[in-house]
């Protein structure tokens, strides 16, 4: 604490001050000395306590790495005290803190994990197990890691009011609700990446050492090896991290891993290890 102390400053909250919201971009980490935060989703008639944190926990998640988009809502429950530390401090702090980027890169990490298994996300996927484009659109979010709600059209109650409300025809199908607000019906890649913000962070007219065409594990490794040397590095892939091996189910001759692991795990790690070796730069 006194450690992370030195690159924040003290704050106090008022009861229901909000910190963050939905859509707006992480600028500060939070680390609870006094009182409760919540990190709460917003739905159209009711919100989700996702998760509480308490004196000694912190706020973020993989986003606060990304700079990419908050999910949800973050605010004091009742009156409290933080840590508050800046996004460029708290990546400086990692960078030259070995225990506390430990700490930070896994629980970052394991809450957006998390997040995915629950289904906690902005945006919610109308669709059918027996649509092609449903299945694309599914698999386009699980392997860049972003959590989502899914209604099937077959199963689900309430499907047809959601339909309703946004005036979505069932042709139209399958169709990605972005923060309540926006709707993608049938939606290609790209839109879906624009929607939620994939490239946001991307310069355009910013000049790069060094450009790698192709997210695949050889693009990934070479991306790590590239900021690690101090290069400025930009991977641009069309669909996902990992490439085609990140759609194997179990990779069991990889160096490092002698117990085998999935095609999307390795290549998670590999972005994991990108963006902690573009940082120490």
């Amino acid at each position: 604490m006194a450690r992370i102390a030195a690159h924040g400053r003290a704050r106090s909250l008022e009861r229901g001050e909000i910190l963050l919201e939905p859509g707006e971009r992480p600028a500060s980490l939070f680390v609870v000395t006094s009182g409760t935060i919540e990190f709460v989703r917003q739905s159209a008639a009711s919100e989700q306590l996702v998760a509480a944190f308490e004196p000694g926990m912190f706020t973020g998640e993989v986003n606060m790495l990304s700079g990419r988009p908050a999910l949800a809502r973050i605010r004091a429950r009742d009156a409290a005290e933080v840590i508050e530390v800046d996004r460029e401090e708290l990546l400086g702090l990692i960078q030259t803190d070995g225990e506390l980027s430990a700490i930070f890169m896994r629980t970052f990490i394991l809450r957006r994990v998390e997040l995915i298994a629950n289904g906690v996300g902005d945006v919610v996927l109308l669709g059918s197990s027996h649509c092609q484009g449903t299945l694309h659109v599914k698999e386009f979010l699980t392997r860049n890691g972003y959590p989502y709600s899914y209604l099937d059209l077959d199963r689900d109650d309430g499907v047809q009011e959601l339909l309703d409300r946004f005036h979505i025809a069932v042709a139209e199908i399958p169709v990605l609700i972005c923060r309540g607000t926006t709707v993608l019906r049938n939606p290609s890649d790209r839109q879906i990446a624009d929607c939620l913000g994939f490239n946001d962070a991307i310069e355009q007219t910013h000049m790069r050492d060094l450009v790698i065409v192709g997210g695949g594990l050889a693009g990934l490794a070479a991306a790590v090896y590239g900021a690690s040397e101090g290069l400025d590095v930009l991977v641009v892939e069309s669909s996902s991290p990992g490439g085609q091996a990140g759609a194997s189910s179990r990779i069991e001759n990889y160096l490092g891993f002698p117990a085998g692991i999935s095609g999307q795990e390795l290549a998670r790690e590999h972005t994991r290890r990108r963006r902690s070796s573009a940082r120490r730069c």
